[in-house]
């Protein structure tokens, strides 16, 4: 047997718990994009961030470049 109101604690944790993931689920699916969609959709601007920042690099050694000369 339990001890007092262990098992009520727990069915209410469990609950609480189980109202966080379905909020987590229904914000995810509000976004109307599948896990598929976001994973490309993040690659993509992943990808654009490293191009940018592979142009600055480069137009940073072409500014130190000319200084040097």
């Amino acid at each position: 047997m339990t001890r007092g109101n262990q098992r009520d604690l727990a069915r209410a944790k469990n609950q609480k718990k189980q109202q966080e993931m379905q909020k987590k689920k229904n914000a995810s699916e509000k976004t109307g994009m599948s896990l598929q969609e976001r994973k490309h959709r993040d690659a993509e601007l992943m990808r654009e961030k490293q191009r940018k920042k592979e142009e600055q690099v480069a137009a940073n050694m072409n500014n130190h470049k000319q200084t040097a000369n």
